[in-house]
């Protein structure tokens, strides 16, 4: 452990933009607007005068990095997402709807959103991407000043099959259960791209996702258990390393360095990462390029669903599995066949898998580990 770099990660001084952002999904400053309320802008804006797409552009420059339900602003991803969901949106209403001028965002009307989901009942959209794409226009609603203008998915004539997400795995999507021989599949991916290998194993032992181990800085990101600010009693290891960079919301999580393989897995990817401020992308290459890199391995290795039946996500679900089956003595989780264990104990190893995952909620565990079963 005295390789280690437990030096703290130092705040990111903001600046020009870096490899990591797009200033394609960044609201353009307008001098002109500095002293106008948002209200003032839209004002010089009036329905009927004004391109209504423009309109939406001007509601996303105002509004589309503030969250809708938090005081904080979301991530980039979230923002592009959404921008082009709502851009999407307005122009099916005509391309597809069939209405014959595309509305004002400020216009939008009840028979607009059941026009929308019919085209999307017919083209058999997801539940998960239904319920997306309705907090969507949630957000646009509040923008508009109209909070509850986007009803439940039932009033849009949604049966519960269309929109209710599938909270519990229904299937073992591991590594294990595609019949991937894990440790020999890593390292032929290494032989070939080594960043990509190196991001392999810390999704294999830290369950890490795939954008939060391409953004990892391994000499950065290790600290003491003394700089993490866990509870004494929550102490695993001497070093943890700190996971933020790529997590959903930025949600910072600590992983402790209580094994072997985690060890290893860091000191690869310490090894690999080409300076002690690197991250674990080829530095030649944008996030976006980088993650397309990791797409395409994957691909090459037959490491999809069309291929060998697991993706690099399997990966995940194959350290909250095992985190599961450590926490519980050795018992599997539902989803691949285990017995039902006492509620406590099922309970405290959901919580030990979920807060790997970077979840706060014991249930969020569920889309890895499956139903709970009773006793």
């Amino acid at each position: 452990m005295s390789a280690f770099n437990t030096q703290r990660a130092p705040r990111r001084v903001q600046g020009a933009i870096g490899a990591w952002r797009d200033a394609r999904h960044q609201p353009k400053r307008r001098p002109g607007r500095a002293t106008l309320t948002p209200s003032e802008i839209l004002e010089r804006q009036r329905p009927g005068q004004v391109n209504p797409l423009r309109v939406l552009d001007t509601l996303i420059g105002l509004y589309n990095a503030q969250h809708t339900a938090l005081e904080k602003t979301v991530s980039h991803k979230t923002r592009q997402e959404r921008a082009d969901f709502l851009r999407r949106f307005f122009r099916d209403l005509k391309q597809k709807a069939g209405f014959k001028t595309v509305p004002d965002p400020r216009n939008l009307g009840d028979r607009h959103i059941r026009a929308m989901v019919e085209v999307w009942q017919k083209e058999r959209l997801a539940p998960a991407t239904i319920q997306t794409y309705l907090s969507f226009l949630r957000g646009l609603a509040l923008w508009l000043g109209k909070p509850g203008f986007i009803r439940t998915p039932a009033h849009y004539g949604l049966s519960p099959s269309e929109y209710q997400r599938h909270e519990y795995a229904q299937r073992d999507k591991s590594w294990t259960a595609a019949g991937i021989d894990i440790d020999a599949m890593i390292v032929q991916v290494s032989a070939y791209d080594r960043y990509v290998g190196a991001s392999l194993r810390l999704i294999r032992t830290m369950g890490l996702r795939r954008k939060e181990s391409v953004m990892f800085r391994p000499h950065r990101c290790v600290l003491p258990f003394e700089a993490t600010g866990l509870a004494p009693e929550q102490r695993e290891a001497d070093n943890y390393v700190r996971i933020k960079e790529g997590a959903k919301g930025g949600r910072l999580r600590y992983v402790p360095l209580n094994t072997p393989e985690r060890i290893a897995a860091l000191e690869f990817a310490q090894a690999v990462a080409e300076g002690e401020d690197a991250h674990l992308g080829d530095p030649r290459r944008s996030l976006q390029r980088n993650l397309r890199r990791f797409d395409y391995v994957m691909a090459k290795f037959g490491i999809t669903d069309d291929g060998l039946g697991a993706t690099a996500h399997g990966l995940r679900h194959e350290a909250m599995i095992d985190r599961y089956m450590s926490a519980s003595g050795g018992e599997a989780p539902p989803v691949r066949g285990g017995d039902p264990l006492p509620p406590d104990l099922d309970l405290a190893a959901r919580l030990a898998a979920a807060q790997l995952a970077g979840h706060n909620r014991v249930r969020a565990a569920g889309a890895y580990l499956g139903f709970i079963r009773k006793l």
